[in-house]
This record gives structure tokens, C-alpha cells and sequence, in this order.
């Protein structure tokens, strides 16, 4: 390349820039003591409802899902192989992604120049509220985490040191992330509009970003090739859970952003984030911090999740970390404070996010109506167990069917259903609904599901449908399942192949 066309894009040699060494000792200790207090309480309380599902999922291998990419069912397969069928067996690779998630932090705040105790407070943001729900159980937030961070990473490097390889790298993991989550295409996206309003633009006349997208692009290129031939069920299943969950996801976006890592932490990414957009050193990589708030206003109008922006938000911690210690200076008062509040932060994320309380305690607290994965850990086999006492009392079983209304159902009755000899179960949520219909010499069914739409398909599928009993998990704590109706239905309307259509449901 001439000089010229070096100036004309910017493309110019890496910069000499020595970095601190990385921290090892205080870094590694932060990840093994998150990997212990992970697997010491992964068995603890009972199975999340994705991980139910992921489980199940897990038997049926494919290149892809209607409601998600292969990466966890996958996981799922192969921990249960390894460890057995226990939810200690799931958990056992987030825990490992999370403390990997640690490390890349703390290799953010070196690439910013921080020093140990720098690279110390940024690992810990993997110890914060929602990083540590996600690494306590098998979610695609989980590797999501680890995906976004790594990009960052990368992109740090990229812009900051003009390595031409670390576009590559970007493209590489980027590429390998759609297989959990097609997400980082937003980070992407954000990054690249970043790029556009704030710099640098030359950048982008560079053939290294473009390669990144096109490497990105080959390794996702199975998984797009999926979405395409099944017509982007992708889509399909963000507008069902936009029309599902869009009021509620617009109206708790906001004020759950500066939470995501917990309170006592809220001004550390922020400062990151400020750091990013206004330090002079910095300006070539300022496009990552606009890449935030792009980000927000995408989410709220297509109607996101409020952590999707949590990836983002970890990274820009590890670059507050270094702002925040440099703040503190030799004030020792003022690094008294910020180690009081890491440790504060830590404390209160594991109380909230882990479950470190009696689960007969649990209703007495407000941790059920903060954490949702929490509610969505218990009850399970209970459930299971009182939708087998109505299968037994059912006067011809040969002939009857298991129906239920969402995956977390299908999955516990199928974990625990063998306990009972309950017959396969059947659900038309999400990719079940292709994992079988009931046979054609079924002509009734248990049937456990809720909502307002409930009443009147079964009135359409059925003669006759009677609500038995209720499922109550006996702990007072509300979640999704608790007090669903279980109803014995008779005579169905149609064949099977006619009537299973009408309880496919996205969502």
C-alpha cells in the first residue's frame, strides 16, 4: 500500500503502545472464586424452564431452532454425556463462560492501560447482578456475554492499535456467536453507525473491516442458510414476542439499565462510557461508545429485551474500571469507597441472582419479584407430580395424552414424568410443535395450559374440557406456572393432523 493511500485510509501501521502486564494472580482469583461460588450453588433450588427446554432440545440435534441458533441444545448434550442428567451437569459451562468473561475484562481495562487493581475491578463485573444470573444458569445470555466482550475486545484493538488482525479476530467470534445468538450483529451494527456519525470514517475505506464482515459472514453462513430455507423464523419469532412482551420490554428498558450490574457499580460503566466518547486517546474508538445508545433506541422501537444491552454494558465497565482508579489517584479515601462498593455489589448480586437462601424462605423476601430466573427454578417436580395424579385417575390412559401449553412444562415432564409413567408429553410452543403431534388414537388428554386463548381453543379442539385441579407449587411464590389450570379434555373434533396446527405458538 503507498503512503498516499495510507493516509487516505488510515490504515496505518499498528502504534508501539506497551501495555501493563496482565494481572494474573488477582484476575485468576476473581474467576476461580466465580467458578467456585457457581458450581457450589448450581444444584441448589432446581432446574430453570429454558434449561428444561434446552434439555429436551438436546435429543433433537439440529443446525438450527425456530426460536434460537444450535449452540445450547449442544451444550446441553454434551455436559449431560460428560456429568450426567442433573441441572449440576448444565451448569457447569456457564460457569466456565462466566469466569472466562472475567479474564476478557480484565484484558479490556489492560487495553486501556489498566494496571492490576484496574484490571481487578473489571473482572468483577462479571460478578454483577445479571452476569451472575447468567452464569449460573445455561441461558444464551451466558456465551452472548462472552461473545460481545471478546468483539469489543478486539475492536479495541483494531481501532486503538490499528492491528489489522484483531479485525479478523472480531469477524471470527462474531461469526461463531450467531450459532448461540444472532445478537451481536446489533453490537455490530451499533459499532459500524458509531463509526459513521463519530469517527473514524476512513476507517471504513479500509478493506480490514470488510473482510471481518465477510469472514463473519462465511462462518455464520450455515446458520443463514438455515433462517433462509425455513424462511426466517428469526423474524417471526421477534415479532410474536415484540406483540407478546413490547409493553412491558419498552416500559422497564430504561430504568433497568443502570441495574444491570447492580447499584452500588452504577457509575463505573457510565464513566467508561463517557471516558470512550470524550478522552482524546481514545477518540478513534468513540464509535463503541455511541454504539450504545444507537443500540437503546433500536431496542425500543423493535421492542427488546432490557439486558440485550448487557454485553455493551460490561465492557464499558471494564473501561470505567480504569477511569474510576485513575479518578481515585492517590485519594485513599476515594479508593476505599470504590472497593466498598465492588464488594457491596458483589455481595448483594450473589444474594439476589444465586440461590443461596432456604427455597421455603424465599416467598418471605422480595427476591422472587426481582429475579425472575429465581421464580422460573422452582416447582417443578411438584408440577409434574400433580399432573400425574390426574393422568392416573383417567379411565382409559392407553387412549389419553399429555398437552401442555409452553416448553418449561414439556421439559419437567419429561425430566420427571418417568417417576409416574407418564406417556410422552406434547407441546405446539416454539420448535416442539414439529417434535410430534399426538397419535390418532388419542382421544383424550391432560391438558395444562393457561392464558385467555386457552378456553376457547380447547372449546374448538374438544367436546368437552373440565378444569381438574390447579398446579401450586407449595412454596407461595408466584411464578408463570403456578395455579394453571389442568383440565381433562374428551373427544377431540377432528384427526390430530387437522386439529395440531391450532396450538403452534411462537413466543
Amino acid at each position: 500500500m503507498t503512503a498516499a493511500a495510507v493516509a487516505r485510509t488510515g490504515d496505518r501501521p499498528a502504534v508501539a503502545r506497551p501495555l501493563p502486564a496482565f494481572a494474573v494472580t488477582p484476575v485468576g482469583g476473581v474467576a476461580t472464586a466465580l467458578v467456585a461460588l457457581l458450581l457450589a450453588t448450581a444444584g441448589r433450588y432446581g432446574y430453570h424452564r429454558d434449561e428444561l427446554y434446552f434439555r429436551l432440545l438436546a435429543r433433537h440435534l439440529a443446525i438450527g431452532y425456530v426460536d434460537q441458533p444450535p449452540w445450547v441444545a449442544l451444550v446441553a448434550r454434551g455436559s449431560i454425556a460428560v456429568f450426567g442428567d442433573t441441572v449440576f451437569a448444565l451448569r457447569v459451562v456457564p460457569a466456565l463462560t462466566a469466569a472466562a468473561t472475567a479474564v476478557v475484562l480484565a484484558l479490556i481495562a489492560r487495553e486501556m492501560g489498566g494496571r492490576a487493581a484496574a484490571q481487578t475491578l473489571a473482572a468483577l463485573g462479571a460478578l454483577g447482578l445479571f452476569p451472575l444470573v447468567a452464569g449460573h444458569t445455561l441461558l444464551t445470555v451466558g456465551p452472548d456475554l462472552l461473545v460481545w466482550t471478546l468483539v469489543t475486545l478486539a475492536l479495541l484493538r483494531a481501532l486503538l492499535r490499528r492491528q489489522r488482525s484483531a479485525w479478523l479476530a472480531a469477524g471470527c467470534v462474531a461469526g461463531l456467536g450467531t450459532y448461540n445468538k444472532h445478537l451481536v450483529v446489533l453490537l455490530l451494527a451499533g459499532v459500524a453507525g458509531g463509526m459513521l456519525l463519530a469517527g473514524p470514517r476512513a476507517v471504513l475505506r479500509s478493506p480490514w473491516p470488510w473482510a471481518a464482515a465477510g469472514l463473519a459472514t462465511l462462518i455464520a453462513a450455515p446458520n443463514l442458510a438455515y433462517q433462509l430455507v425455513h424462511g426466517f423464523p428469526q423474524v417471526a419469532m421477534a415479532r410474536a414476542l415484540a406483540a407478546h412482551k413490547g409493553p412491558q420490554a419498552r416500559e422497564l428498558f430504561l430504568p433497568l439499565q443502570p441495574v444491570l450490574l447492580g447499584l452500588p457499580l452504577a457509575g463505573v460503566w457510565p464513566a467508561g462510557w463517557w471516558s470512550l466518547l470524550r478522552r482524546t486517546e481514545l477518540r478513534r474508538a468513540r464509535a463503541i461508545a455511541v454504539a450504545y445508545p444507537l443500540m437503546c433506541v433500536l431496542l425500543l422501537i423493535t421492542a427488546g429485551q432490557f439486558y440485550y444491552t448487557l454485553g455493551l454494558v460490561l465492557s464499558l465497565h471494564a473501561v470505567g474500571s480504569v477511569t474510576v482508579l485513575r479518578w481515585a489517584g492517590q485519594h485513599g479515601r476515594r479508593h476505599a469507597l470504590i472497593w466498598a462498593a465492588a464488594v457491596l455489589n458483589t455481595a448483594i448480586a450473589a444474594v439476589v441472582a444465586l440461590p443461596l437462601l432456604p427455597v421455603r424462605t424465599l416467598a418471605e423476601t422480595p427476591i422472587p419479584a426481582i429475579n425472575q430466573v429465581v421464580r422460573d427454578q422452582l416447582g417443578w417436580p411438584t408440577y409434574v407430580a400433580q399432573i400425574a395424579a390426574v393422568y392416573r385417575q383417567m379411565p382409559d390412559q392407553g387412549a389419553a395424552v399429555l398437552i401442555v401449553g409452553n416448553y418449561g412444562e414439556a421439559g419437567a415432564v419429561d425430566r420427571y414424568g418417568a417417576r409416574y409413567e407418564l406417556p410422552r408429553v406434547y407441546s405446539g410452543q416454539n420448535q416442539l410443535y414439529y417434535l410430534g403431534r399426538p397419535p390418532e388414537s388419542a382421544t383424550s388428554a391432560v391438558v395444562v395450559t393457561q392464558g385467555d386463548s386457552a378456553g376457547p381453543l380447547l372449546r374448538d379442539v374438544f367436546r368437552r374440557c373440565t378444569i381438574v385441579a390447579r398446579l401450586d407449587n407449595g412454596l407461595h411464590v408466584a411464578n408463570e406456572e403456578q395455579d394453571t389450570p389442568i383440565r381433562v379434555c374428551t373427544g377431540p373434533r377432528g384427526s390430530w393432523a387437522t386439529l395440531w396446527p391450532r396450538f403452534r405458538a411462537l413466543d
